[in-house]
């Protein structure tokens, strides 16, 4: 049904990955990976999704990199229809690999207060780190899913684990990497206490 409405299957998997990543930035390839879908649908949908303002581009290493534009006039609206888990009945995007699965994995691992995608994924360097993790976790498969990760997303993950008492300490110190981390660019995947203070 939301194909027939948006117009295109691969316009709707597009916008659940842009919406439900808001900070993220993805290649060609790796969407086309993402959906699932055939690289010549896929560029002909975000050059459409360009050309309305939805997403913007920009090339990094030589490579072009998309992202949502959250400066887009009906941002708000369409994260509300896009920007969620949609219900498992939806055909279109059921087996996408986004955020979701990514938090999904988190639970495994441990008890999470907090978990942050942020350098590579994107693309600020501020911290030095790709995924950041605040929690009491199993460190068998806390690599397990480091592993898994690395292998879906086909890159080196760098990442830093600390316990809530010693992010709350360097919190109140102003430590360097904390404060870096609050101000870098970053995807959210966990925060039960809003320990980043970031308003909805």
């Amino acid at each position: 049904m939301i194909d027939q409405l948006f117009g295109s299957k691969t316009r709707v998997k597009l916008l659940n990955l842009f919406f439900s990543s808001p900070n993220r930035s993805f290649y060609v390839r790796e969407i086309t990976r993402k959906i699932d879908e055939q690289i010549n649908s896929v560029r002909r949908e975000l050059s459409n999704l360009l050309n309305i303002g939805i997403i913007h581009s920009e090339n990094t290493n030589n490579r072009l990199y998309y992202e949502v534009n959250q400066k887009y006039v009906y941002y708000q609206p369409l994260k509300e229809i896009f920007g969620q888990k949609l219900s498992s009945d939806n055909q279109i995007i059921k087996n996408e690999k986004n955020s979701e699965s990514n938090t999904m994995d988190l639970k495994l691992i441990g008890h999470i207060e907090l978990a942050v995608l942020t350098g590579q994924f994107t693309r600020d360097e501020l911290t030095g780190v790709d995924l950041f993790i605040i929690g009491d976790v199993n460190t068998n498969a806390l690599l397990k899913f480091i592993e898994e990760l690395e292998k879906k997303e086909n890159k080196v993950i760098r990442y830093t684990i600390m316990d809530l008492e010693d992010f709350i300490y360097r919190q109140k110190i102003r430590d360097r990497f904390i404060v870096s981390l609050i101000q870098s660019k970053k995807q959210i995947l966990v925060d039960v206490n809003n320990l980043l203070g970031v308003k909805e």
